[in-house]
């Protein structure tokens, strides 16, 4: 009689399990998402309706590899090539509308002054939780974290990035850029000019001023570890091309395995150099000429200060942050130097300017701090630069509870992207000359060309703007001024024009320039 009672209750228990996650997977995949779609659309919004789990993620994969797979001219619009998505999705519904990606939609936020209040309350639009697990196999750390780790983590970070230690980094910058300008100026000596391909050497360059900034002594080994994290993002957008669904990261697939080992060897070389970093300081042996060093230093004294070793970052911390060093440094970086050459090579006029300007600051000497500062021209191309061809083309920023957003009510559960690269490429904002190269129009600065408003922030805008701005902007200025010393260059005749996102807005079939020596 017992064994009945009990093989009844376990039954019950059974089926009341299957029943409540039959449940959590209907709300999910179905009455949720139908829930949001009513609550978007009876405040204006427009989209396609919601399809099954999928939403329109078929679509956006299916546009992607359409505008991938044809170049443009050089006077087109690069919208909807960089992002087909949302150009879709604005062109059919308007400005106010949404995407789907599965079963959550995504909110198209173009108001300024909306832009603006989302990415400064940051405790109630966060970065995306969930979503694809691998890409915490690339990097994650501070533009990941949220509430107090962040601000914990920012503060520690903070010093490493002060523009006054930049002073300390520069001769590692320099060694950088020359050895790149040696390879150029090497290959241009026969004939006096050649075709080079800029965009892979620009991006061994900022890889390698990343290496020697961040790891110091540890060069080589910094250098071993881009490459490694640069296949990692290789694989990790094959896999993105599709919808995640969970327990997909556990397959034993040959390209997970990969991935897997990959992040193992990085972390693995990475705990080796700091270990050895935190035994140095322990015997009093500090170097503050690296990126790694002064963060270390402030993560001891954070530790020291609040005589906790629960506070500050633990050595995993550490490694995800030094991962991160690479990924928001290395592309942002080459990225614009690479889209700067470009425009410089269509516009002779801004190049000759430009180039005067860094003969009256340095003449032939190499470039340092204080002239750099004064390079007003080189900067405002630069500006110019990063408004037409932003690293990130949006930023999204996801709702996990109810709020309003101006007069717009979000409820949970919906994600709101913030597209950039609209907002930097809007004539109602910038006027008619929008599309095109003209960096008169930061001649007083950014915030006289935007008005203070929220409408150009390739480096984010708010609290979370990005830490390492100040050191990519003179990373970038050391870098072009070096080139403008030695070079003027125009675009090749086999250059083919054809922006393309892969996590940042690249060349895709790279950047061919005719570099003719001085």
């Amino acid at each position: 009689m017992e064994l009945d009672i009990y093989f009844k209750l376990i039954v019950s228990l059974a089926l009341g399990y299957v029943v409540v996650t039959a449940w959590k997977l209907l709300n999910w995949i179905w009455i949720r998402p139908k829930r949001l779609e009513k609550i978007l659309r009876n405040q204006g919004f427009k989209g396609n309706p919601y399809r099954l789990l999928y939403g329109d993620v078929k679509e956006v994969a299916a546009a992607g590899k359409e505008a991938r797979s044809k170049p443009i001219s050089l006077s087109d619009d690069i919208i909807p090539r960089v992002t087909p998505a949302i150009f879709t999705a604005i062109s059919k519904h308007g400005k106010k509308s949404f995407l789907w990606l599965g079963p959550r939609p995504e909110v198209y936020i173009t108001d300024p002054d909306l832009i603006k209040e989302a990415l400064n309350k940051t405790s109630i639009f966060q970065k995306t939780r969930g979503g694809n697990p691998l890409f915490k196999l690339l990097a994650c750390g501070l533009v990941s974290a949220e509430g107090e780790t962040w601000a914990e983590h920012r503060k520690i970070m903070n010093p490493a990035f002060h523009l006054d230690k930049s002073k300390d980094m520069l001769p590692a910058m320099y060694l950088s850029c020359i050895e790149i300008m040696s390879k150029w100026e090497a290959m241009v000596s026969t004939e006096g000019q050649c075709e080079v391909d800029v965009w892979p050497d620009l991006g061994t360059l900022t890889a390698d001023v990343i290496s020697r900034t961040a790891f110091g002594s540890s060069y080589a080994e910094g250098r071993q570890i881009f490459q490694l994290l640069k296949e990692q993002g290789g694989l990790l957008m094959q896999d993105v091309q599709t919808l995640y669904l969970p327990g997909m990261r556990f397959l034993p697939t040959k390209r997970m395995k990969r991935m897997r080992q990959i992040e193992s060897e990085v972390r693995s070389a990475l705990r080796s150099m700091i270990n050895k970093r935190l035994l140095a300081m322990k015997v009093e042996e500090y170097i503050h000429d690296n990126l790694l060093g002064l963060l270390l230093k402030s993560n001891s004294e954070e530790i020291k200060e609040n005589k906790n070793m629960k506070c500050g970052m633990s050595v995993d911390e550490v490694i995800e942050e030094c991962k991160l060093f690479y990924y928001a440094g290395q592309e942002t970086t080459s990225n614009l130097l690479t889209w700067a050459m470009v425009l410089l090579s269509q516009h002779s006029d801004w190049q000759e300017r430009a180039r005067e300007e860094v003969f009256q600051v340095f003449g032939k000497d190499k470039p340092d701090l204080d002239g750099m500062n004064h390079l007003k021209l080189v900067n405002m191309i630069l500006l110019e630069s990063l408004r037409l061809y932003p690293p990130a083309v949006f930023l999204n920023r996801a709702v996990y509870q109810d709020v309003k957003l101006g007069e717009i009510f979000l409820p949970a559960g919906v994600t709101v992207q913030l597209p950039i690269i609209l907002m930097h490429h809007d004539i109602d904002i910038w006027g008619a000359d929008a599309k095109e190269f003209n960096p008169d129009r930061f001649s007083e600065g950014v915030s006289k060309a935007t008005k203070g408003k929220g409408v150009y922030f390739p480096f984010g805008l708010g609290p979370r703007i990005c830490i390492g701005q100040n050191f990519a902007m003179l990373e970038a200025k050391m870098a072009l001024s070096l080139i403008l010393q030695r070079f003027s260059f125009v675009l090749s005749p086999s250059y083919i024009h054809a922006p393309y996102t892969v996590l940042t807005v690249q060349p895709q079939h790279g950047a061919n320039l005719i570099l003719k020596a001085l």
